[in-house]
């Protein structure tokens, strides 16, 4: 069997009617059914013997129980990358969206709203909405204080651009002056203020060496931060979940999960956050709409799946919200959704 060979207009048009056709129905397409349903200008036969070119071109494939045809992941890829109209969410849609996404919740305010986008893009789209916080390890420095608690503890406070503020206790050896305690924080700010998170990790006892005498009153504390700074500046998300998830309720009302087999593996896939958090840990990465179809994904357990996802900005800080489900979904709904829950959680966490 060949993939991927070019196709001809006639074909191009009759795989986008099987695709139409088997989102609508969730059932393999016939060739009657497809002549009926568009306006093709073709007999029957004609479609029939088209859809036949385009299974040995690898873009359908043939159900042993049914006489229709059903498209692959090859077919659906071709389908988002060149066949399918665009469409924007309407004012009503997006309004819509809007009043769902502002409603409240628990939990901090960035965890609260990404919660909720999850939730409302899986309600709207009818699949698995998932978002996933911002990693911290990009967050800048801006300033920090130090605030004595007890003899034996400090409070580390950072306040972080676009993320709002990080505190840490930590325990120093001894009881520290404040004046020593004050000037410690002056030269911590002096030398790591304005970096990110990522970059004082990979640098701190290269840019605290030698900063001030082993006598120092504060050199105890210093030598702390020597010691334990890289977990104190450690990246972490801005929600105490990195993966958040919707409602799997409605996605499991989908055909595709009515077996016990498929309910089962849909179970799964929610409860491997892990899994779920490496295929979208890169996504953020490059800008804009990201669709993975089926056997795209680098792990087989999402073989059966689509994970299409939006990137979102806070700051200089990025994440990502979309939403996963089986390969048959309606594709230009889904994505409009996705991209207007994107830019819309980008507006809300200004």
């Amino acid at each position: 069997m060949s993939t991927g060979e070019p196709l001809s207009e006639r074909e191009h048009q009759i795989l986008e009617a099987v695709i139409r056709t088997y989102v609508e129905t969730a059932e393999p397409a016939g060739s009657r059914n497809v002549a009926r349903r568009f306006p093709l200008g073709i007999s029957p036969a004609t479609v029939r013997n088209t859809m036949s070119d385009l299974e040995e071109k690898g873009y359908l494939y043939h159900p042993h129980t049914s006489a229709g045809r059903v498209p692959t992941d090859l077919a659906y890829r071709l389908y988002v990358d060149a066949l399918m109209d665009r469409v924007s969410l309407t004012s009503a849609e997006q309004a819509a969206l809007r009043t769902e996404l502002v409603q409240g919740g628990e939990g901090a305010a960035i965890e609260r709203l990404l919660r909720r986008a999850a939730q409302v893009l899986g309600l709207l789209t009818q699949e698995l909405g998932i978002a996933v916080a911002p990693r911290m390890e990009e967050a800048m420095l801006e300033r920090l204080d130090l605030i004595p608690v007890h003899e034996s503890r400090v409070l580390l406070v950072m306040s972080l651009r676009a993320a709002g503020v990080r505190t840490v206790y930590v325990d120093v050896p001894a009881a520290i002056p404040a004046t020593a305690l004050s000037s410690v924080a002056a030269l911590l700010n002096e030398r790591l203020a304005g970096h990110t998170l990522r970059e004082i990790r990979a640098t701190l006892p290269i840019r605290l060496r030698d900063s001030v005498p082993s006598d120092d009153p504060g050199a105890g504390l210093l030598n702390v931060f020597l010691q334990s700074g890289e977990e104190w500046f450690a990246p972490v998300t801005a929600g105490q979940d990195e993966v958040l998830l919707g409602s799997a309720a409605v996605l499991a009302e989908q055909p595709e999960f009515n077996s016990g087999e498929r309910l089962r593996s849909l179970i799964s896939l929610t409860e491997q956050r892990d899994l779920l958090k490496n295929a979208v840990a890169n996504r953020g990465a490059a800008d804009g709409l990201r669709i993975t179809i089926g056997g795209e994904h680098a792990d087989p357990a999402l073989a059966g799946f689509t994970l299409v996802t939006s990137e979102y900005r806070l700051g200089e800080l990025k994440g990502v919200v979309g939403v996963i489900g089986p390969t048959r979904m309606p594709y230009e709904r889904v994505i409009a959704m996705v991209e207007g829950a994107s830019a819309m959680v980008s507006e809300l966490l200004v």
